[in-house]
């Protein structure tokens, strides 16, 4: 196996000491896993909302409002902030926020909650010039990554082994990023985030959805995805829990707050497994063909 990695330091009294860096890549047999984090989405187009669409001159913002067509974007985009898994063969696995926003519902929310008009009179006059469209401003999103057409996606009856992820293994490669993130006008929270770990034995990927909405709800949508060394396949469970706070009585409110420690407290309302199956050039070429025949 051969590790690619450039690690940048800075001596001091103490040591070396890594510092921060914006992208990185890592090599693991036949996979390159990269990714790129940056500052996040500008709240105001550059070019006075003169942005049209489809112009090679059009601002990010305005790319975003243009691509994803909700009324608004969450507090903080982090537009360059992606994920890559590549393999040798042509198949590719990404996570990126722009993606992960064209799933949010932009239809009237059934969430009932007091803040919603908060939220609402909390927005810059430029987002409100119309009146608020109903739109999911939980910006929840059933985002499970994006996958070229060199993977072959189907339901399957195998699970991810979550004792073989739970075995101490040194880690080769580590990194978590934020997608987005939206503070609901201090009435909860709304993230999107993605961590990746490498090991020996394959790698381990989590996408978390998770939305705390203040004495209303708290909900968990979790993308697993599990490599294991060998195989030609990467499989992905999406688990959605969710849960009213009346439900959740006998949980200390301080969990609230950890995603970690509250997501094996909620029910399960559904659980979907596949197999992601990486396909040689000519496996892929007839599935575009029997796609395109449909």
């Amino acid at each position: 196996m051969e590790m690619k990695q450039i690690i940048q330091t800075q001596e001091t009294e103490n040591g070396p000491v890594r510092l921060p860096v914006d992208s990185e890549t890592h090599t693991y047999d036949d996979w390159t896993i990269a990714y790129t984090k940056s500052h996040i989405l500008k709240s105001v187009c550059v070019n006075d909302n003169a942005c049209v669409r489809g112009d090679p001159a059009c601002c990010e913002l305005c790319v975003y409002n243009f691509t994803v067509d909700l009324p608004h974007l969450p507090d903080m985009v982090f537009h360059k902030n992606v994920l890559t898994i590549c393999h040798k063969g042509g198949a590719r696995l990404e996570f990126n926020p722009m993606d992960a926003l064209k799933l949010v519902r932009n239809e009237k929310l059934d969430l009932k909650v007091a803040c919603s008009d908060e939220w609402k009179e909390s927005r810059p006059a430029a987002d409100t010039q119309e009146k608020v469209k109903p739109f999911d401003w939980s910006f929840t999103t059933e985002y499970k990554g994006t996958v070229n057409e060199r993977v072959r996606v189907e339901s399957t009856d195998q699970k991810i082994d979550m004792f073989k992820l739970m075995k101490r293994e040194p880690i080769y490669f580590y990194h978590d990023l934020t997608l987005f993130e939206d503070e609901l006008h201090d009435h909860g929270i709304s993230v999107l985030s993605v961590k990746v770990r490498v090991m020996p034995s394959g790698f381990y990927v989590l996408l978390r959805f998770f939305l705390r909405v203040d004495h209303v709800l708290i909900r968990i949508n979790d993308t697993r995805f599990h490599y294991e060394k060998g195989n030609d396949y990467i499989l992905r469970e999406y688990t959605h829990r969710q849960a009213k706070v009346e439900q959740l009585k006998h949980v200390p409110p301080a969990l609230f707050t950890s995603p970690n420690e509250i997501a094996e407290l909620l029910p399960v309302i559904s659980k979907v497994t596949e197999k992601l199956t990486i396909l040689a050039e000519e496996e892929a070429d007839a599935t575009a063909k029997e796609g395109s025949s449909v």
